[in-house]
């Protein structure tokens, strides 16, 4: 966080055990009926809540990277920052034809990196059945960026 830029913070969450389960709950209580076959995670916040959520459903957890990070054979997409772009990867067997993956990360912010994570989902031929978030802030518009996509989030701020 910099001077004049209000930061939304999930440490507290996660010094709190039973607030964490919650929020772990809340998620998996939103998909439960959806069919979800995999949860794919957003490196790395999104791997705190993507990793017991996965374990709550029973499916693979599967990790979205930044780039350079994964081991095997990848996969990318990009998306734009305020000057430039980054990008963000997966192994390209990761995901099957078809089945039905969560992408899960902390916080929405204006979409980019869930979109592009969207975007390697599908270029395996999974199928992203949602995308959940703990925080959403509303006011950045980031839903515009995933109205494809049925979208969650436990909390949203508006301003």
């Amino acid at each position: 966080p910099r001077k004049g830029i209000l930061f939304r913070d999930i440490t507290p969450i996660l010094k709190d055990h039973a607030l964490l389960e919650r929020v772990v709950q809340g998620i998996g209580e939103q998909y439960k009926d959806k069919g979800i076959q995999g949860i794919a995670a957003i490196e790395s916040r999104g791997f705190i809540f993507g990793v017991p959520l996965a374990l709550q459903m029973r499916v693979p957890f599967l990790p979205i990277r930044k780039s350079g990070k994964l081991p095997c054979k990848t996969r990318y997409a990009e998306y734009k920052l305020e000057y430039g772009t980054d990008r963000v990867e997966m192994h390209e067997d990761a995901v099957a034809p078809k089945q039905k993956i969560l992408i899960v990360d902390d916080l929405l912010a204006t979409g980019g990196t869930a979109a592009a994570s969207a975007t390697l989902v599908e270029s395996v031929g999974g199928v992203v059945a949602g995308c959940a978030f703990v925080v959403e802030l509303g006011f950045l518009r980031g839903r515009e960026n995933l109205r494809k996509y049925d979208l969650f989030s436990l909390v949203t701020y508006e301003k």
